[in-house]
């Protein structure tokens, strides 16, 4: 899954009564009154939903369903918090991680349509000089590629062995860049790398004058009344409402729960650190997959893809401009993208029918099944009939 946090293994643990040790608490939601014929409960979405507690045992799980028929629907799963049992919803802000890239990405593909980059255009054009070094050479990286994983330019976040190397760190956008251009090239050509988009976001202030938070901002939070949507900065804490992360770890047969809520996410930069809730995060997607956004031959473009590696996001999956492109069960393809960083992970996206989802979890998934459970409880909240 595309990620902001180092290459640190997660245990595999597969102890039944570890993964029954969290109790799958259903959260009910009532149909909406007046609703069309066929738009009450979506029991498929709960019954996945409740399996990512009660069977793989994730600490909580939320999921928000936006239907042009039927209007929204929530429902959540397990806890917010671990010690006081608070119940998890959808209504909560979560760490967005990687979902921030498709917000850098629209705010480049905004300036492109205004004619003031060319996606086609070398980086060393507005950022001369900056990725020169180690056999790096910003003349040969395009804007397009940066955006779509394929410069050939390495991921800071590789440099750190520990979560604890960066969890309380402040970080300047050009430090992260020199950290990535110690290491060697990657051996493929498509690698997903948080580099591309801090690279991404100075280019976005070299050609505003602006800090790029305060550009997103302008052109897509704002706009969009994203009110649960925001940039942290070097708060550790999160605002508002909002369900504790854990990272499930353990040795020998001994599992604990970690408390990764706190962090500083200036690492990931224009690459990672925005917060956001599942309704932002679906009314977002709504807007730049319907057109909103940006004009028809820069959407157009984002969703021109790439093949990509499977192990980093999944498979059947092809990378845009900051998007991702996924065949659905029920026919034709979702765009949206996945972020995941220490406690949290979130996904969300738009099908062809306009039906939007938006899944978080305050657990990063320790086993491939689990991680498969997260994909088709996507598949199934943007397939299912009712």
């Amino acid at each position: 899954m595309p990620t902001t946090e180092s290459t640190r293994g997660r245990a595999v643990l597969g102890a039944v009564a570890v993964l029954a040790a969290v109790a799958a608490v259903a959260v009910p939601v009532s149909a909406h009154a007046g609703a069309p014929p066929g738009c009450g409960d979506r029991p498929a979405v709960r019954r996945v939903l409740d399996h990512m507690t009660g069977v793989h045992g994730l600490t909580g799980a939320a999921v928000r369903v936006d239907d042009p028929r039927c209007g929204p629907w929530t429902a959540a799963s397990g806890y917010a918090d671990r010690r006081t049992g608070r119940p998890m919803n959808a209504a909560m802000r979560v760490r967005a991680a990687s979902i921030t890239k498709s917000f850098t990405a629209t705010a480049l593909l905004a300036l492109a349509a205004e004619h003031r980059i060319s996606l086609d255009a070398p980086i060393a054009r507005y950022l001369p000089g900056v990725v020169d070094r180690n056999g790096y050479d910003g003349r040969t990286i395009t804007v397009r590629s940066l955006l779509r994983h394929t410069s050939g330019l390495p991921d800071h976040m590789d440099t750190f062995e520990t979560t604890e190397e960066f969890r309380f760190r402040h970080f300047e956008p050009e430090a992260l860049v020199e950290r990535a251009l110690s290491l060697p090239r990657p051996d493929s050509e498509w690698h997903y790398s948080t580099t591309n988009y801090v690279l991404a976001g100075l280019i976005i202030e070299r050609v505003t004058g602006h800090r790029a938070e305060d550009e997103i901002e302008r052109r897509i939070i704002d706009p969009l009344r994203l009110r649960d949507t925001y940039w942290p900065g070097d708060q550790l804490r999160i605002r508002g409402p909002h369900p504790r992360g854990y990272v499930r770890q353990g040795e020998n047969g001994t599992v604990r729960w970690t408390d990764y809520t706190a962090m500083n996410t200036t690492v990931a930069w224009t690459g990672g650190a925005l917060l956001s809730s599942p309704q932002d995060m679906s009314a977002f997607y709504g807007a730049l997959l319907g057109g909103r956004l940006l004009p028809p031959r820069q959407l157009a473009e984002m969703k021109r893809t790439v093949a990509l590696d499977p192990d980093r996001v999944w498979n059947g999956a092809r990378y845009g401009l900051g998007v991702i492109g996924t065949p659905l069960r029920c026919g034709g393809t979702w765009w949206g993208h996945a972020g995941d960083i220490d406690g949290f992970t979130s996904i969300a996206g738009v099908a062809p029918s306009g039906r939007r989802a938006a899944i978080a979890f305050n657990e990063n998934p320790s086993t491939k099944e689990a991680f498969d459970e997260e994909l088709n409880l996507v598949q199934t909240a943007l397939c299912d009939p009712r």
